[in-house]
């Protein structure tokens, strides 16, 4: 009974204080017809409200969710099964789902009658606008009678998730054209020489194998210089997104991070489609996915590490190693200053394929550090023989990739390519 009438509204309890009131008053005056009234006005919440429980113990219900993974701008129907197995009839019976800020507003749902031993399919739909996985849920019914006397809240189901994947933007071509995964073809080797001095060198680390050092290069450029003897493994493109939060600017689904990785997404998908195993890291050189070694591709596995993805507060770009372990690499960066940039270069080869993206990221909004200028940064990436390509937000990502093709056939140029170009 304590637990019944927990559920009294605040008519209800007015109503109960009343007949109290009038009980007391038809003791004091001695009146018997007064004296009935309050008995039915004391009765009538406290009925209610018994009822009213015993009605919600009998609820039960499902969430569908279709499709469960879906691209930010699309669609998601959600389907809910609610039932009855009580003794009562249920009136009255009001139904809310936890929906995100990010998924739109909150579905309510009224339930003027649902008869015991049926059930009746609610549904609502989703048009997410913001990547991530989302948590739908808990669905909470109200259950009240029609007189507004009494009140239960019950959770029905636990909590689902909604996987709001990247957009993928339809791209065409491949940079270098057919030779893009197929390692490094004769446009992009380094000319040391002619004969034997053609061959990939790189300047001379500490630890290096003295054997491997490679003469005829050292004396032309003074350097000490050893040779590669192991290519780079073909058939592969390492895609490096840059999340730290210092480098892009925006809010929400209007900001370059996102831009940059729905682009890094629509990257990974066309190379898939065409065959190329494809491994994404970020600017830390952290692998977020790989391809399977047996050669296999997988978008959705591409799509749920971006769609998980969230930013760093880390201020420079750090790569302890060569981010694209010996693969072709295409980076995309948000504002950098040159040491960050310095760093990413160190330990790549000037003989394997590299292409930075670079936001305009003043572009997308003003920041705190907008001192950092995308044409210096692109200059020293073309100084060490990167492809260079610059990203605005007015810029479909399509023309933004036929710039990352053309700069990718001419790496040999020291040349920035706008995407407007």
């Amino acid at each position: 009974m304590r637990g019944a009438l927990s559920g009294l509204t605040t008519r209800g309890r007015c109503l109960l204080a009343a007949g109290l009131a009038a009980a007391l008053c038809s003791v004091m005056l001695n009146e018997r017809d007064l004296l009935r009234v309050s008995v039915f006005v004391v009765a009538l919440p406290l009925l209610v409200c018994v009822f009213t429980a015993m009605t919600r113990v009998g609820l039960h219900a499902r969430r569908h969710i279709s499709p469960l993974r879906v691209p930010v701008g699309g669609r998601a129907d959600v389907a809910l099964d609610v039932h009855s197995t009580g003794r009562l009839p249920t009136v009255g019976l009001l139904v809310s789902d936890g929906v995100p800020y990010a998924l739109g507003g909150k579905p309510r749902f009224l339930i003027e009658h649902l008869p015991r031993h049926t059930g009746t399919q609610l549904r609502y739909s989703l048009q997410p606008m913001l990547r991530g996985i989302q948590q739908l849920g808990p669905l909470k019914a109200t259950v009240t009678d029609p007189f507004g006397l009494a009140e239960f809240e019950r959770e029905l189901a636990g909590v689902s998730r909604l996987v709001v994947v990247p957009r993928v933007v339809a791209l065409s071509g491949l940079p270098g054209g057919s030779g893009l995964g197929s390692g490094d073809d004769g446009s992009v080797r380094l000319n040391a020489g002619q004969g034997e001095d053609d061959a990939i060198v790189r300047p001379y680390r500490q630890g290096d194998d003295l054997r491997k050092v490679h003469w005829r290069s050292t004396a032309k450029r003074d350097e000490m210089m050893v040779r590669v003897e192991e290519s780079p493994w073909r058939g592969g493109t390492t895609v490096l997104l840059d999340r730290r939060i210092s480098g892009h600017r925006g809010v929400g689904a209007a900001s370059s991070l996102e831009w940059a990785v729905s682009f890094a997404a629509s990257i990974c998908v066309h190379l898939h489609r065409h065959g190329h195993p494809v491994r994404l890291v970020s600017e830390t050189g952290a692998v977020l996915v790989s391809d399977a070694g047996d050669g296999g591709h997988s978008d959705a596995a591409v799509l749920d590490a971006l769609a998980a993805l969230q930013p760093v507060h880390q201020r420079e770009i750090s790569c302890p190693a060569d981010p694209g372990h010996g693969q072709e690499l295409i980076a995309i960066l948000g504002a950098a200053t040159p040491d960050s940039i310095s760093r990413l270069i160190r330990y790549r080869t000037r003989g394997v394929r590299s292409i930075a993206v670079l936001l305009d990221t003043p572009a997308w909004g003003a920041g705190e550090d907008d001192d950092v200028d995308p044409r210096a940064t692109g200059a020293l990436l073309a100084a060490a023989g990167w492809g260079v390509t610059t990203a605005r937000p007015d810029v479909p990502m399509g023309q933004v990739w036929g710039g990352v093709c053309r700069t990718g056939t001419r790496r040999g140029d020291s040349m920035i390519a706008g995407a407007g170009s």
